[in-house]
């Protein structure tokens, strides 16, 4: 990779959501901005972004990066709602980035569990289109026992959802307990898993999404997030 020019890294560093372009030059002139070895940068210098140390961390990845997070209950998949966000559990600089990091699909706020977000736009339709097939496990947690049918009713690809024209896809039940099943789907409308109980005369108290495709939370804990790997992002398309 050709090395950028540092009035380049100006640009970047702020499209990564350090502060304005203004406040990025203040940071080279307060020598805030070094390479790999810990060495100040000026502005005349070359540097590959790679190689660059924002305050002695690592810059950010460019456009493409995917983070895995850990959501809590009690938070939106909003920029804009009054309560808390997401975003509230991330460094600053990523709700600031562009382009934006989106949550690929959301969990709403009584949902926990795995949550992806990139600013890759090509990916993240790739991941949430229907033609993915790509599946995607919640565990409910039930305020009834299950009566016994849900996994045959589930599978059928004929279950349909109140005020809907179009049946579900087939989807797989497997039983945890009597009031804890696992949901396994290949599609995300709206409010999905919690319909699809309340179809069979059940109502979801709890909701957590365990796995998109084979990528799982790998023990992260809630609140936390992690940038994936590209093996990691290679899982899930």
């Amino acid at each position: 990779m050709k090395p950028a020019r540092t009035e380049k890294l100006v640009k970047v560093i702020a499209n990564l959501g350090y502060g304005s372009r203004k406040d990025v030059t203040a940071m080279f002139r307060a020598g805030l901005i070094t390479d790999a070895n810990g060495e100040v940068l000026y502005a005349d210098d070359r540097v590959a972004p790679a190689d660059v140390r924002v305050d002695g961390a690592p810059l950010d990845s460019p456009q493409g990066i995917v983070l895995m997070l850990h959501k809590p209950v009690g938070y939106t998949c909003s920029t804009r709602d009054p309560g808390r966000v997401v975003y509230d559990l991330l460094p600053p600089r990523f709700r600031l980035r562009q382009p934006t990091l989106s949550p690929v699909g959301r969990l709403d706020r009584d949902t926990s569990g795995l949550l992806l977000m990139t600013d890759d736009g090509a990916l993240l339709h790739r991941i949430i289109s229907p033609k993915s097939n790509l599946p995607k496990t919640y565990e409910a947690t039930l305020a009834q026992p299950l009566r016994g049918d849900e996994a045959e009713v589930f599978a059928s690809g004929t279950l349909m959802l109140e005020s809907e024209t179009t049946p579900l896809l087939p989807a797989t039940l497997e039983v945890v307990s009597p009031t804890v099943a696992r949901l396994i789907l290949t599609e995300g409308r709206y409010h999905q898993v919690r319909r699809m109980f309340a179809a069979v005369g059940n109502h979801v108290e709890a909701l957590h999404r365990v796995s998109v495709g084979e990528l799982d939370l790998d023990g992260l804990p809630a609140g936390q997030w992690r940038v994936l790997a590209a093996a990691q992002i290679e899982q899930l398309i």
